[in-house]
This record gives C-alpha cells, structure tokens and sequence, in this order.
C-alpha cells in the first residue's frame, strides 16, 4: 500500500493552473488548421495560436510569464512536460521550412518570439497584396453571403496590418467615415 501524504502537487492541479494538461492535450494535437507560412499569414496564424492557448490556459509559456520553478523539482519537471507540449503544438503549425531551423528549439517562449521577430512585419508589398486581392476580388458563383465573408475577412487583415491606432481627436471620426467608404468603394 502506498503513502497516500506522499502524493506530489502535480496530482493536486486543477484545470486553472498553467502546468495544468488536460488528458486529450498531447504534442500530436494541431492547435490551428493551417501552417504558419512566413510574413504574409504571420497575423492570423499568431491570433489563432494564441486563442488556442488561452482555452488551454497555456498562453504563458509563449509570452513568458509561466516561468519555471527551480525549487520544486515535481513543479519544475510538469513544467518542461507542458513546455514540451506547448513547443510542439507551435512547431506542429508552421511549415516545413520553418520547422527544420527550430526543431532543436528547447523553449516554447523562445520560439514564439524568434517567429514574431522574423515575421511579424508588415512591407509595403504585404500591404499592396492584401490590397489588390481586395480590390480584384469578384463574386464569381460564390453566393452573396461567401461574397461578402471573403471581403470582409480581407479587410479585417488589411486593418489589422495597417495598425491604425485609435483616437479620439475631431479628425477621428472624418477618418473612420473616409475609411468606411473606402470599403465600400
């Protein structure tokens, strides 16, 4: 008969906590439907990335601030468990040219930062693609409502690229309304 006091905080984790991982998470589960393929769908894949993690409540081992506790070993070992885990979900969703220069990666933080440094940036000809695609998309035989999602899908990453801050001066309103119709052109 085992100790029954000897039981670690690990089994004593509940579904709030950072090192907690539900049976079904394993490292072979996609996180996201599609690959990270470099700058042109960086936005979209870390967005989708990131609200896959925070139903799993695992966001802070990409942004860092689930760090590892040194002075507990059954902590610190469930923590690189679900490092491991969270590294390969992210490395599950990028492509494969990406994959092979991060694959010996030991830190899902790490990761996650070096994609958003290499990626995260927005050129004139992201901008100008986006635009175009915009401004040449067509119904075809889509039907009126496929029509519009497509539109609407393309101007809410042409927004979330041109990162236009908010404000909330008497030029703000004129610039919403230009922006408006814009859109509607």
């Amino acid at each position: 008969m085992g100790d029954e006091t000897a039981l670690t905080p690990i089994n004593k984790l509940d579904f709030g906590d950072h090192l907690y991982l539900h049976p079904s998470d394993t490292s072979n589960t996609p996180l996201v439907t599609f690959k990270l393929k470099g700058t042109e769908n960086y936005k979209i894949w870390s967005r989708s990335i990131l609200l896959a993690l925070g139903t799993k409540n695992e966001v802070g081992f990409v942004d860092g601030t689930c760090v590892k506790n040194v002075t507990d070993e059954a902590l610190s070992k469930q923590w690189d468990r679900c490092n491991s885990v969270v590294l390969s979900w992210l490395l599950g969703s990028i492509s494969d040219e990406l994959y092979v220069g991060l694959i010996f990666s030991e830190n899902a933080s790490t990761v996650w930062y070096e994609l958003k440094e290499m990626y995260d940036k927005i050129d004139g000809s992201i901008i100008f693609n986006l635009h175009y695609n915009i401004s040449t998309l067509k119904q075809g035989s889509s039907s009126l409502s496929e029509y519009y999602h497509k539109l609407n899908s393309l101007w809410k990453q042409y927004d979330a690229m041109a990162n236009l801050k908010n404000c909330s001066c008497e030029a703000a309103d004129q610039t919403v309304k230009h922006n408006n119709m814009l859109k509607l052109m």
